[in-house]
């Protein structure tokens, strides 16, 4: 067993878990994956090469020698800065789609599994304390209604300047596609989204970011 302590933070598409998860990380001074970046990073990578989103067999092939690296909120894909596409709805659905495939899966969780290094790590997605970590030290499953996180991801995207105005029907838009996404990654038969049955459910709701990590933290610190 891997001794170096993990805090692995689960959840649904726009819950917030990436924004938690990087302050907790700052805030303990450990490092910091966020495993849906990578699927979002292949995603990207086989729009770019021309290939298909259901050929299994050709992503993960791609997956093994994807040339990927993180510098703090920059993304890098193949030498280049990448961090507003892989941020996109477009992207961010098509993530989804290919995360159900178990060749693909299998390709990138040695990859994920690596940025495990002292003193620590704090990792976000939908299956790291069931598959990637399942002895992590700290497991939360972060979540909110769909309805808030809808707002979240609007405002995000007003914010970045990804959309020109507000705009009622993309926020609807919107809204569906977390609906539909949320259906998709829990009914998948791969490393489904659900909550580790030793996990904590922290649902942020009603709380701010600030509220959310501080909770985090104080579960992190009364584990043994």
């Amino acid at each position: 067993m891997n001794t170096i302590p993990v805090i692995a933070i689960d959840g649904p598409s726009a819950s917030g878990k990436g924004t938690v998860a990087q302050r907790v990380a700052a805030q303990l001074g450990w490092h910091y994956l966020d495993s849906g970046a990578i699927y979002r990073l292949a995603a990207l990578a086989a729009i770019k090469f021309g290939i298909a989103l259901d050929n299994e067999a050709a992503l993960a092939r791609m997956a093994l020698t994807l040339d990927i690296r993180f510098d703090g909120d920059r993304i890098w894909l193949a030498g280049q800065s990448v961090e507003d596409e892989v941020r996109s709805e477009a992207i961010g659905n098509a993530a989804s789609a290919i995360a159900t495939l178990p060749a693909l899966r299998a390709a990138l969780l040695a990859r994920q599994r690596d940025f495990r290094k002292e003193p620590g790590l704090v990792a976000d997605g939908r299956d790291m304390a069931s598959v990637v970590f399942p002895n992590a030290h700290t497991k939360i499953f972060l979540t909110a209604s769909a309805t808030v996180r809808a707002e979240r991801r609007y405002k995000q995207l007003l914010e970045k300047g990804l959309l020109e105005q507000a705009d009622n029907a993309i926020f609807d838009r919107i809204l569906q596609d977390i609906r539909d996404r949320d259906a998709r990654d829990s009914a998948r038969t791969v490393a489904p989204l659900q909550q580790a049955t030793d996990a904590t459910m922290l649902d942020t709701t009603e709380l701010s970011i600030d509220e959310a990590v501080n909770r985090i933290l104080a579960i992190h610190h009364r584990n043994p």
